[in-house]
């Protein structure tokens, strides 16, 4: 008798499981006959997440770093940021107190999408807009407009198991387990992030993110079994949105950019993030100055216009930057808005480079697999024949 309805469909998010570090760490190679490196976006997991959910390429679909210069659309008041700014350095820059006041901040103001001031200095931030206010795993919570895959899914009336991503492994893993066991779901998105901290943590080559590794094969390898004593064709199909690269050297940029005597919010604004820097101009010549500052600094390069258009970071308005300044493969910036120490290791350096590179592996041996993430949108789409089926995007 023919089957009517799609084998029950595990689909894990492994956050920062890169090609590269599966090679070193050969993950469930048995289980999984389908693999492929998947290609990236530029960016970081702000700008991953909801490509892989949407399918469309961040200029569509509005995501890209958390922060951005707006001033009209800050959320942030100017006086409770006046009164934070009088703080000592040695307690304003405490992750605790930061992420304190995170939680109160989201609350107060209704966000439910990740939220983190990170070290963002108090008094830039009512210049500054954030972009992930809304789940993105929820209706609406795409900037674009755009339906997610999820959407798509309930939509379809096909019932969903998908993970809360402000719990960690153990916890989504065994809720998991449990909606496997009574049978409450037909499609599982399982999200897993423990990996991606363990190697910002310890870098790639430490024995911590290996252990986890390893924990994640039995953790994925009990899952499926769960799955096909419920049904014998149930898939697994384990994805992740980027790699991992060892950090070898740091750059402080806010000190260069400082010897050029402009002044932030009077002549230009800019955001530091981990592995780049964002500039918007408030006065001519700030452009010219600042990018001549840039230049100046071996360790990375500014991004032309057709390298933001081939990343598909081509935002309309520049309303995420109008030069961007992208640091070499394992150079951090440090300090930046997202941290003030060092790490052992970073991502969303340029999308190409071979540490970037995320992976994908399927149960079954497939006609076609993804080739980035965008392509994800579909495949995991096309079981329920709810895919857009772009087949030039995709390779036997």
């Amino acid at each position: 008798m023919a089957r009517t309805t799609p084998p029950l469909q595990v689909n894990v998010f492994i956050d920062a499981l890169g090609w590269k570090l599966q090679q070193g760490a050969p993950f469930l190679t048995d289980l999984l006959p389908t693999r492929r490196p998947l290609a990236t976006v530029f960016g970081y997991s702000s700008t991953c997440d909801p490509t892989i959910l949407t399918g469309r390429p961040p200029r569509e679909h509005g995501h890209f770093a958390f922060y951005r210069y707006d001033p009209s659309a800050s959320p942030f008041p100017a006086g409770l940021c006046r009164a934070l700014g009088v703080l000592p350095p040695a307690l304003a820059d405490r992750g605790r107190v930061r992420s304190l006041l995170s939680r109160w901040f989201a609350r107060h103001k209704g966000f439910t999408g990740y939220f983190q001031l990170y070290s963002v200095p108090f008094c830039r931030l009512p210049s500054l807009d954030y972009s992930e206010r809304r789940d993105l795993y929820e209706r609406g919570g795409i900037r674009g407009g755009q339906e997610t895959l999820l959407d798509r899914l309930r939509d379809a009336d096909v019932p969903c198991h998908v993970s809360n991503w402000r719990h960690g492994d153990p916890e989504n893993v065994a809720a998991a387990r449990v909606a496997l066991e009574q049978g409450t779901a037909r499609f599982f998105y399982v999200y897993l992030a423990g990996l991606d901290a363990l190697l910002h943590r310890h870098g790639t080559a430490a024995p911590e993110p290996r252990r986890h590794i390893r924990w994640l094969e039995s953790a994925l390898r009990d899952l499926l079994a769960v799955a096909r004593a419920k049904d014998p064709s149930a898939v697994l199909r384990v994805f992740s949105d980027h790699g991992m690269t060892d950090v070898t050297d740091h750059c402080d940029l806010q000190e260069r950019i400082a010897r050029t005597g402009l002044r932030w919010g009077k002549d230009y604004a800019a955001v530091y993030d981990s592995t780049m820097a964002r500039f918007w101009f408030l006065r001519d010549g700030a452009k010219e100055r600042v990018e001549e500052a840039l230049r100046a600094e071996p360790r990375g390069r500014v991004l032309s216009e057709s390298d933001l258009a081939g990343f598909g970071c081509d935002f309309p308005g520049r309303t995420y930057g109008e030069t961007f300044f992208l640091l070499n493969p394992g150079v951090l910036l440090l300090p930046s808005d997202l941290g003030r120490r060092p790490l052992r290791g970073m991502h969303e350096y340029a999308p190409e480079h071979h540490d970037s590179v995320a992976f994908y592996g399927c149960s079954e041996t497939e006609t076609h697999s993804p080739v980035g993430l965008a392509d994800l949108h579909d495949v995991l789409l096309a079981p329920y024949g709810l895919a857009r089926l772009r087949e030039s995007r995709r390779t036997a």
